[in-house]
């Protein structure tokens, strides 16, 4: 490993040593990871939080499997900050360089923490005028809405699409998307978000405590349903013939897809990975001033249990963020 700055003796992370409620989460001091060819040492200026980070915790879901055997475990996937280190055969990036990126997906994590291992194939380089704290809010929720509209619905202009939680983190991301591509966006929400989402340049915002969209949409091309169970399931009748619906939460995607198949129609899961590619595109967009991230409130490391508590709740508008400075 080249080192590239003086060594830095410890840290500030986040573990937790079994699955479990809020009080599981602990800010210890340990020395920081080490890197191997092909990685770089990050100092963590903005770690995103995702639903999948208290599911995980919980124990629930694909990526918990992937580590009860490995805790204690330091969780996060979503990061940006600054290249301190460089690894062997790392000539691309260098100390100094402003990155983000999904990283460690699903098994390794690491990002609630003051420095973090990021594999080159894992990071963007972060424009200029985008906050390095807002960026780490940025990878792993907009990757999510790029790949479920661009790769699995083939969201197209001119097309009609329907985003379920549309002030949320995914969807906020995602109704920019469709409106950048030229879609025609319509977006469920709560009435304190109708003017978020008009600002956003949203066509239609659909209260869904008031308004079954079952009734109000029909003929749709794309259904981007970000909530699951029954509400993934009542938007198959707002699909047109040839439409189809995208459902990310995986609890319920098999139950939705199934009736889709009893319906004729189609349906598929999906679960993000990292693409940096992909991430670079979407930093065009940010830097261009077409697509905005906007964040709802920001943690210092050490209320990360604060953080889980508001992010458990549901009814975040854009994206929360842990402060790892």
């Amino acid at each position: 490993m080249e080192q590239t700055e003086p060594r830095i003796e410890t840290m500030n992370h986040v573990v937790y040593d079994q699955f479990g409620d809020r009080d599981v989460l602990k800010v210890i001091r340990s020395a920081p990871p080490a890197i191997e060819a092909g990685q770089v040492l990050v100092r963590v200026h903005g770690a995103g939080l995702n639903p999948i980070d208290w599911k995980t915790r919980k124990g629930l879901g694909f990526a918990a499997r992937q580590i009860e055997n490995s805790l204690p475990w330091t969780p996060g996937y979503d990061m940006a900050g600054e290249v301190v280190a460089v690894g062997a055969d790392v000539t691309t990036l260098e100390p100094g360089d402003r990155v983000m990126g999904m990283i460690g997906f699903p098994a390794s994590g690491g990002a609630y923490a003051q420095y973090a291992v990021a594999g080159v194939d894992e990071l963007a380089i972060v424009p200029e005028e985008l906050d390095l704290l807002v960026a780490g809010a940025v990878p792993l929720a907009a990757l999510t809405a790029w790949q479920a509209l661009f790769e699995v619905a083939k969201l197209e202009s001119g097309q009609k699409i329907l985003i379920h939680a549309g002030a949320g983190g995914v969807g906020h991301f995602a109704v920019q998307f469709a409106l950048e591509r030229g879609a025609h966006v319509i977006a469920t929400a709560s009435a304190s978000n109708r003017d978020f989402l008009a600002g956003l340049g949203v066509h239609e915002v659909i209260d869904y405590h008031t308004t079954d969209v079952g009734e109000e949409c029909y003929g749709l091309d794309v259904v981007l349903d970000l909530i699951g169970g029954e509400a993934g399931k009542r938007s198959l009748h707002t699909l047109g013939e040839h439409g189809v619906l995208v459902t990310i939460p995986t609890v319920t995607a098999d139950d939705i897809i199934s009736q889709a198949e009893s319906m004729g129609l189609k349906a598929h899961g999906m679960t993000v990975r990292p693409d940096a590619f992909h991430l670079d595109e979407i930093a065009e967009l940010i830097e261009d001033g077409d697509v905005k991230v906007h964040i709802d409130q920001t943690f210092p490391l050490a209320a990360v249990a604060d953080a889980h508590e508001k992010l458990e709740g549901g009814h975040v508008r854009g994206k929360l963020v842990l402060d790892c400075r």
